[in-house]
């Protein structure tokens, strides 16, 4: 069991590391479009913690959005222009940290084992945390880029943990073995 708390920690390493992407950047930096077809930094902050409760409400208990109205603007099927505007900072923030909770609520209550198929759902709740952890390090690239070509501020240091490195230029967390 104690490898899904050592996952619950490599998530919380990827969103700081997220953090340490973004909370410097004005919030017309974060919602800034390099182009028409592209989203805004702030798109990929929510379309992270959208993808987080998705997975864990899909994979792991049934749950309501702590944000309903964010759903279909954050998910990355509607093209670009569909999508609408972004909401404000502060909404983001609050979004992602719900998230962020809710994900450390459900993944500790399994690896504390009260669930029930508590072994299979261990199974389940680590490669889900390594997906989580993945995707978003996959975000954080783009925000990079766009932080440091678009919008000229230094890129933060790379995170470091066992089984973290990169590939093909994205932060990736080997999956498990």
């Amino acid at each position: 069991m104690h490898e899904l708390k050592a996952l619950l920690r490599e998530y919380d390493r990827a969103r700081a590391y997220t953090d340490d992407l973004w909370t410097d950047l004005t919030p017309d930096e974060v919602t800034w479009r390099p182009h028409e077809e592209s989203s805004a930094i702030g798109w990929h902050l929510g379309h992270q913690a959208h993808v987080a409760h998705f997975m864990i409400r899909n994979l792991t208990a049934a749950e309501p959005s702590p944000d309903p109205e964010l759903d279909e603007l954050m998910d990355s099927a509607n093209p670009e222009k569909f999508r609408g505007a972004l909401p404000t900072v502060e909404r983001l923030t609050t979004f992602r940290n719900t998230v962020a909770q809710r994900v450390h609520a459900r993944i500790g209550a399994i690896a504390d084992g009260q669930v029930g198929a508590p072994s299979q759902m261990t199974i389940v709740g680590s490669y889900l945390l390594v997906a989580l952890i993945n995707h978003e390090y996959q975000h954080d690239q783009w925000i990079g880029e766009v932080r440091a070509q678009n919008l000229g501020h230094a890129l933060p240091a790379d995170p470091t943990a066992d089984g973290l490195r990169r590939v093909d230029g994205y932060l990736v967390l080997e999956p498990l073995g």
